[in-house]
């Protein structure tokens, strides 16, 4: 039943995304990227914030670490990101959403040390992750024209 309400849900907000970007029809506005030092700043802190947390992440999925540490870093990550400050409009999307990824991610291994449902968590850990991966690979071209590459985040 809730995947089914999580799917309509889905399917609603999708087609109202849709209908708002293109405007009931009209063309869409084009998104002018910038490529600032804070830009490139926001790209290096987030490269490094995901590697470290990949590598808590598979020390405590190997129990070399534990719970705790994972939670204290996903969020220390999650607070280094917020603390960013890109000027392209597409940065800006991606900090919110990694910020929001970090910050379920750590609910979800807080969750699963107290022997509690990480699932909805790290469901949507990844569903935040996937929409930082997609507007990145839209605004990329752009913004390695500008003179930003976001490879290394994706």
């Amino acid at each position: 039943m809730r995947k089914h309400a999580l799917t309509a849900a889905g399917i609603l907000l999708a087609g109202l995304g849709l209908f708002l970007a293109t405007q009931g029809g009209r063309a869409e506005a084009r998104l002018v990227h910038t490529c600032s030092a804070t830009d490139k700043a926001f790209i290096s802190t987030a490269q490094v914030n995901l590697s470290s947390l990949s590598l808590f992440a598979q020390q405590y999925l190997n129990g070399d670490m534990k719970a705790a540490d994972v939670v204290a870093q996903a969020r220390q990550s999650a607070d280094v990101v917020d603390r960013t400050e890109p000027r392209d409009p597409s940065l800006l999307k991606t900090r919110r959403l990694l910020n929001s990824m970090f910050n379920e991610y750590a609910r979800a291994i807080q969750a699963k040390s107290k022997k509690r449902d990480a699932g909805p968590h790290m469901y949507r850990a990844y569903g935040l992750a996937n929409f930082a991966h997609d507007v990145l690979i839209e605004a990329r071209p752009e913004l390695k024209r500008a003179g930003c590459d976001v490879d290394p985040l994706l």
